[in-house]
């Protein structure tokens, strides 16, 4: 348990499951077997697990993903681990429930451009995905506990087992660096850090413009596309920091490279966007953090990452 922190015309193909596993036990061992299968992309080239990579904190390390037909996506996947409190989901908070969210890739045609409706029919003709669903929901695939299942998976993704909590709320003193410890405290105050990442997850769920919108080469306007609010746009939804250190590239078009650009973007974001249009007023002035401030804030950060990694 975690501790808050504080501060179409189709063909159908008869198929067979193509991996080699045991049979699922309960939803989420379903998921976890869907969640990693091409069945469920047009080409049946990709998965989900393609672009939320395992070793990667379910994140990609890219900045964008191709999907089927090699497509590039418009927007840096984020990581799939620690999401089963958030509210809303995406980059722009188009999905209101995990379950929304997990049928959305298999759909969108530059990922796995499948529609639900032939997704399911394939799962309907393969022998063994037929008999775990009616195992696990006394009936046949369907896109109801398609989305359940994915769902079910997503949610046993969470971590809570990184130096930062042996430290904080297991008296470990050990536990992190003194560097981290100092970069907790900067997190806390001159970093303005805490003031969007907060909470077991460090995220408020809410929404905000960093200053990555100046409608010309950063043009992508965000949650106004969703929400239809003008003064939404250019905002994005704020990411949880678990495990972070290894979800590498960041923000929402993944245009920084490594942790220590995110925190030079933060401290002088006037250096690295031009003429950003909306800026939130937390970054109206830079933060003034020294070499040794950012480098005691990269420790911290670093610390989050979860002892599985490792």
């Amino acid at each position: 348990m975690k501790t808050t922190i504080i501060f179409i015309t189709t063909v159908l193909f008869v198929t067979q499951v193509s991996f080699n596993s045991k049979e699922p036990a309960n939803k989420a061992a379903l998921g976890e077997m869907l969640f990693s299968d091409p069945i469920l992309s047009r080409d049946r080239t990709i998965s989900c697990a393609s672009c939320h990579k395992p070793a990667f904190a379910f994140a990609d390390t890219s900045a964008v993903s191709l999907g089927v037909r090699n497509k590039r996506g418009i927007r840096n996947t984020p990581t799939a681990m620690n999401i089963s409190s958030q509210r809303v989901f995406f980059w722009d908070g188009r999905a209101k429930s995990l379950e929304e969210q997990a049928l959305a890739p298999i759909v969108n045609p530059d990922e796995m451009d499948l529609s639900i409706a032939e997704a399911v029919q394939r799962l309907n003709a393969d022998a063994g995905y037929r008999q775990y669903f009616r195992n696990i929901f006394n009936a046949p695939p369907n896109s109801t506990n398609l989305a359940i299942a994915i769902a079910a998976f997503e949610r046993t993704l969470e971590t809570s087992n990184s130096p930062f909590d042996n430290w904080k709320f297991s008296d470990d003193p050990k536990a992190v660096s003194d560097a981290a410890k100092r970069g907790f405290q900067l997190f806390n105050g001159k970093g303005k850090c805490v003031k969007c990442h907060f909470g077991p997850d460090l995220t408020t769920n809410e929404f905000r413009n960093i200053g990555l919108f100046n409608g010309k080469e950063l043009n992508d306007s965000g949650r106004a596309a969703i929400s239809g609010d003008k003064i939404e746009t250019g905002k994005f939804k704020t990411p949880g920091l678990r495990n972070v250190a290894i979800t590498a590239p960041y923000m929402h078009n993944g245009m920084f490279k490594t942790l220590r650009e995110v925190i030079d973007f933060y401290n002088e974001p006037d250096k690295f966007v031009t003429k950003a249009k909306d800026r939130d007023t937390i970054l109206a002035q830079p933060l003034g953090l020294s070499e040794e401030e950012k480098n005691d804030l990269l420790a911290f950060l670093r610390s989050l990452t979860d002892k599985r990694f490792n």
